[in-house]
């Protein structure tokens, strides 16, 4: 059975998933509406292209399909650069109203002016994200792999005893035919 949001419900979603706090999981925000991982990717997905439109006008999206504001940490490398060297010849008043205009805070543009000073870039982060995640994946799977290797082990175990067990009962095979 497939359930039709509607499409105000959608743009909720994806204004939640976008806008969530620091440590809200979309795991939460998934189970909360009480739809699927996928079903939220494509929401944000359309809603990144443009294809999520809101017929009422409000809401993240306008009728006119108004780009979504990206989080900061979604900005990449070489778009937060382009902002960087925008502001930089502005006065502080300019450069708040270019960063309303581009959808983030001039404290933004200033921690990425100080990364970019200072050599580090939210790459390391999200490397580092990566190879934890990479690290947990693997370490998952040999957790599965021993657990499967025990289960053989005591099935083992199992059969040898019950063997021992059937043959003090009836005796060994081996002894009848000498």
């Amino acid at each position: 059975m497939r359930t039709r949001h509607s499409q105000s419900f959608k743009i909720r979603a994806v204004e939640k998933a976008l806008n969530r706090a620091q440590g809200i999981t979309l795991t939460e925000i998934i189970d909360e509406l009480g739809i699927g991982r996928s079903t939220l990717s494509k929401w944000v997905r359309d809603a990144r292209n443009n294809d999520l439109e809101n017929p009422a006008g409000g809401g993240i999206l306008s009728s006119r399909k108004k780009k979504i504001e990206k989080r900061p940490q979604d900005w990449l490398l070489d778009e937060r650069l382009e902002i960087v060297m925008a502001c930089a010849s502005l006065d502080e008043e300019e450069k708040s109203k270019y960063c309303r205009k581009q959808g983030v805070y001039p404290h933004h543009v200033d921690q990425w002016k100080q990364d970019f000073a200072s050599g580090n870039s939210s790459n390391e982060k999200v490397n580092k994200r990566q190879e934890m995640k990479n690290l947990k994946h693997e370490n998952k799977e040999l957790r599965k792999e021993i657990n499967r290797k025990d289960k053989a082990l005591a099935e083992t175990a199992a059969l040898l005893v019950l063997q021992k067990k059937v043959n003090a009962i009836w005796g060994n095979d081996e002894d009848d035919s000498q």
